[in-house]
């Protein structure tokens, strides 16, 4: 391989690693590991015997026998075909729990805060729309101010009006339509 094609290559792997999105995930994968510990723990340590007080056992105790003779032998491993409902229900509810504890500590509390963010920003925008809007009311009514003014003087010196529209005297040498010009100024 050329030294430039290795440099590129290293250039853009230094570039991917370097990006947000890859840097966030590494911390999520972390986090999430750790996470996952502390919450088989409580599945362990405290909903599983908890089920298992109302029963007669642990949750992975629970099995059923698929095909007989069901047992266990000596070394501790199952004999014949056991179906282990126990063990899928105990990851069902750390499935639950760690749902639970990630939405209600961390999706919901982020979700209050970007709407707060976002009812910010629409209130800053609100308040330059209603400044927008108020220098635009000012401007219409400079418009009509001038518009009146240039009405009134017109009136001061008369319309000049011929034809069939009539028309307003005009100013230097420009006239108003269908009719003469007016006084230059």
């Amino acid at each position: 391989m050329s030294e430039k094609k290795q440099e590129s290559v290293l250039a853009g792997f230094k570039a991917f690693l370097m990006r947000g999105n890859v840097v966030d995930l590494a911390v999520a994968v972390v986090i999430g590991a750790a996470f996952t510990n502390i919450v088989n723990s409580v599945v362990k340590g405290i909903i599983s015997p908890l089920v298992g007080a109302v029963g007669t056992k642990s949750l992975d105790g629970y099995t059923s026998c698929l095909k007989g003779p069901c047992g266990i032998d000596a070394k501790g491993d199952a004999i014949g075909v056991n179906i282990l409902w126990g063990s899928v229900l105990n990851a069902a509810l750390t499935f639950l729990i760690t749902a639970a504890v990630v939405y209600f500590l961390m999706v919901l509390p982020m979700a209050k805060y970007l709407a707060k963010v976002e009812q910010r920003r629409r209130a800053k925008e609100g308040v330059q729309e209603t400044m927008e809007i108020t220098e635009l009311v000012v401007l219409k009514e400079i418009r009509d101010e001038l518009v009146a003014q240039r009405a009134h003087q017109n009136g001061q010196y008369g319309q000049v009006g011929q034809g069939n529209q009539g028309g307003q005297a005009g100013y230097g040498n420009q006239g108003g339509h269908g009719g003469h010009a007016g006084p230059g100024y």
